[in-house]
């Protein structure tokens, strides 16, 4: 989901990861999108009058209101797909393909209501990671990784990327193929657009999606996907589809929805023009010194994997650590669940999806479809995930306390990872800045 919503912006567990999970866990049974389902929409409301319904005329009311403001509404989407028909023709847009895009166009409700949601829970990383990595979705991507050999391989060899991590993305973002998405991307997009949070960000990938019209790369009845807009078997928002996207079959079209040399070839391209290193791996799972400070689990504290040796960090098997430039210990679960060595491509697969969720997830899959070993050392499974009102008020309280998380806004980003680590160091805790139920009772209690 490359160049994907600003809300996917977060280090832990929260927003983004939620709703990759939700949209995962219903691939398996969602159905493919048809064309009854993308024509198929909300029946317009109505009023009914006193005869049809042998109610007092003041029982319509409330009906009569309900149409008027839905008829404003659509008045007033119309005319900002007006305004956005001129701009677009004013940025070299052809009215054929402005007539192709914009006529017909539907406002998409849900789309809006989505794009707004906090979920108030989260899901611990294991359970995460134990829905995705399932044996059902790591022997589907050997089988598929088996079957498009020729295609995987020829993406591989033009761009260093190894076929397992792109059989990775692909199950994440669409199981497979199995479901990317029914919604129309103009629809998504304008209903963004008009919606007004986000308006220049999705005015211009409209307008991207319309070059990709114009250049007769996809016929509008195929560019499908999120209600966010992405497309594709690989969830490309369309500025990343006109900067990355690749023709790899020779057909004139890069079609990332029904060709899987056009999907492979183009998330490969944008993994190796974000910074994919051919010659290194994404990193491993690692065994930490027994006097190992959790507060060098710290993203920004980058050294070589001999550096990291000399320390006394190990592979889990007992190898030699994998030859990284830059590496980072990760320590998803906190100073009591498993330590992970990650290196620069890891951190490409956060340009890709910027969720440290997404990301570890995407490289242990990719090790599982390689005949890797799962996870090593254990989950703490007794800690509970804490919810979003909860952090809130865990960081409203180190505030209090002079530990200054920012804003609180129930996300668990690198302020409030630093106070908390600050908070655990006051009291002699190991200082690995994951949040836990004891830990917000003891500020609670401290107050």
């Amino acid at each position: 989901m490359p160049s994907r919503l600003s809300r996917l912006n977060s280090p832990n567990i929260t927003w983004a990861a939620w709703l990759l999970l939700a949209a995962l866990s219903g691939c398996a049974s969602g159905p493919k999108p048809t064309a009854s389902s993308r024509a198929a929409g909300p029946a317009p409301v109505q009023a009914a009058s006193s005869a049809d319904t042998g109610q007092p005329l003041q029982a319509n009311t409330k009906a009569t209101t309900i149409t008027a403001n839905a008829a404003s509404t659509d008045e007033r989407f119309a005319q900002w797909i007006a305004n956005f028909r001129e701009s677009a023709r004013a940025a070299g847009i052809d009215e054929a393909t402005l007539r192709a895009g914009l006529d017909g166009v539907r406002l998409r409700p849900r789309a809006v209501e989505l794009d707004r949601a906090q979920p108030e829970f989260t899901r611990a990383l294991w359970d995460y990671v134990d829905a995705i990595i399932s044996p059902t979705r790591i022997a589907a991507g050997q089988q598929k990784l088996a079957q498009l050999r020729v295609e995987a391989d020829a993406a591989s060899s033009r761009y260093g990327v190894p076929g397992p991590i792109l059989m990775a993305v692909w199950g994440l973002e669409s199981n497979y193929g199995s479901n990317y998405g029914d919604v129309p991307v103009f629809d998504a997009l304008a209903t963004l657009g008009f919606e007004g949070r986000r308006e220049a960000w999705a005015r211009g990938e409209l307008l991207a999606a319309l070059k990709i019209l114009q250049r007769r790369d996809i016929e509008k009845e195929r560019m499908i996907g999120s209600w966010a807009g992405a497309m594709g078997q690989t969830q490309f928002m369309p500025s990343s589809y006109l900067a990355y996207a690749v023709d790899a079959d020779g057909d004139g079209r890069r079609d990332i929805w029904g060709s899987m040399a056009d999907v492979l070839a183009s998330t490969a391209n944008f993994l190796a023009r974000s910074g994919w290193r051919a010659e290194e791996s994404w990193g491993t799972e690692v065994q930490l010194p027994a006097d190992f400070d959790p507060a060098r689990a710290d993203p920004a504290l980058r050294q070589t994997s001999a550096q990291w040796a000399s320390e006394g960090v190990r592979a889990m098997d007992g190898t030699v650590l994998p030859a990284l430039a830059d590496a980072s210990i990760l320590q998803p679960a906190g100073a009591r669940g498993p330590a992970f060595l990650v290196g620069r491509n890891y951190r490409t697969i956060l340009r890709y999806n910027n969720s440290m969720s997404y990301a570890l997830t995407v490289c242990l899959l990719s090790q599982r479809i390689a005949g890797g070993p799962a996870v090593q050392a254990s989950w703490p499974r007794d800690l509970r995930a804490l919810s979003r009102s909860e952090v809130q008020v865990m960081q409203a309280a180190l505030n209090r306390k002079g530990f200054d998380s920012g804003k609180p806004d129930g996300q668990m980003g690198p302020a409030t990872r630093n106070a908390l680590q600050q908070y655990q160091r006051s009291i002699g805790l190991p200082a690995d800045g994951y949040p836990t139920a004891d830990l917000l009772t003891r500020l609670q209690q401290e107050q």
